[in-house]
């Protein structure tokens, strides 16, 4: 793979990322302005979400009939215009707007940057191709956490913005275009789908997304509620997943490559449930400081070695599956954050226990359901 395109597809993944992760830390502030409960502000993330989850099914398909350029260009402009929006609303509702089209159109960014790595890379050297991927939109999360925590929270909305005009002018100049089919388009879900071992791995990708995303949206509501913390405190805590993902993903890829894809996610797994329990006790800052590295690295680990697998998936299933893994973690992410609001609402002990206890049966099954295509 070209270094220039591969450079452009990383600049997309952090453009997307720099403000998904600031979202759940920025509740707090965007409650107070629009005087309106957390867990109504918190629509903010399933909003975006959940549209986001649907269009990524689409993205995949679409580049067999339609220029794979193009298709970026396009979506890029309108993703930067919708954070525009963001950063600009006067009312939560026009907020809620402009995140349900920031998903739809941020949507296309992580199907193509997987088909590209699966079509131009190696199978020995994709896992760190996509290590370092996504250890680009960890990065931009982490600086974009960073920043939550010291510059007023519209401008977590208006730098991605601004970035991503820019970011079209390289798209433009050097992102290639793939190959379009002369038959037309062809939309192979349902054999996909028929194929046992893709429908388990997406079961799987599925039931992960729900117990992260559980947990993970509500951190800075619950450190606001349980611990009394500011923006500045919540913000470097939740910055810390994104900081051990950085390392996390790129060394997740490593070791994919070395030591197995599934050895990989299930090391991740086990980092994720140890995290979760131990949110049951109140602590100090220093342990929570621990916890939130072993959350994001354990997250990391995961995300690198399911990606991978996606990555080695035949070519007559591959845009597909490029899709479906966007689609499915960002719709049942959305599912989790709708779900997992209810339960924090009630009780946060109540809501760690649930997802703790899922993610440690999903453990059980990883080997069953990862089983190679």
């Amino acid at each position: 793979m070209k270094k220039t395109v591969f450079f452009i597809l990383c600049l997309e993944g952090a453009i997307l990322s720099f403000n998904v992760a600031a979202s759940a830390a920025l509740i707090p502030s965007i409650s107070q302005e629009f005087s309106e409960p957390a867990f109504i502000a918190g629509r903010i993330i399933w909003l975006y979400m959940l549209p986001y989850g649907a269009a990524a099914l689409f993205y995949g398909p679409l580049v067999r009939i339609l220029d794979s350029r193009k298709i970026e260009l396009f979506c890029m402009a309108l993703f930067s215009i919708a954070n525009l929006a963001s950063g600009l609303s006067r009312s939560i509702q026009a907020l809620f707007v402009a995140r349900f089209f920031t998903g739809l159109f941020g949507a296309s960014v992580i199907p193509l940057a997987l088909i590209l790595i699966a079509r131009e890379a190696g199978s020995a050297n994709r896992g760190r191709l996509v290590g370092l991927f996504f250890s680009a939109t960890f990065t931009a999360s982490l600086a974009g956490l960073f920043l939550s925590g010291m510059l007023p929270w519209r401008m977590i909305f208006l730098i991605p913005a601004i970035a991503g005009f820019i970011a079209c002018v390289f798209i433009y100049m050097y992102l290639p275009g793939l190959k379009i089919d002369p038959a037309g388009v062809k939309v192979n879900y349902l054999a996909t789908f028929r194929n046992k071992a893709i429908l388990r791995l997406f079961t799987y990708i599925l039931l992960i997304s729900i117990f992260y995303h559980g947990v993970q949206q509500w951190l800075g509501v619950y450190f606001f509620e349980q611990y009394g913390f500011n923006q500045f405190i919540i913000s470097m805590l939740v910055t810390l997943s994104a900081l051990s993902g950085i390392f996390g993903e790129a060394l997740g890829g490593w070791f994919s490559d070395i030591i197995g894809r599934v050895n990989t996610v299930n090391i991740g797994i086990t980092l994720m449930i140890a995290s979760v329990f131990a949110l049951f006790f109140k602590m100090p800052v220093l342990l929570l400081v621990i916890i939130m590295l072993a959350w994001g690295a354990g997250w990391a680990f995961n995300h690198a070695g399911i990606s991978t697998i996606i990555t080695d998936l035949p070519d007559e299933f591959l845009n597909e599956a490029a899709s479906l893994n966007s689609g499915v973690r960002f719709i049942a992410g959305g599912l989790g954050v709708a779900v997992s609001g209810l339960l924090m609402q009630k009780s946060f002990i109540m809501g760690f226990s649930i997802f703790g206890i899922c993610l440690l049966s999903l453990l059980f099954f990883t080997r069953r359901l990862l089983v190679r295509v």
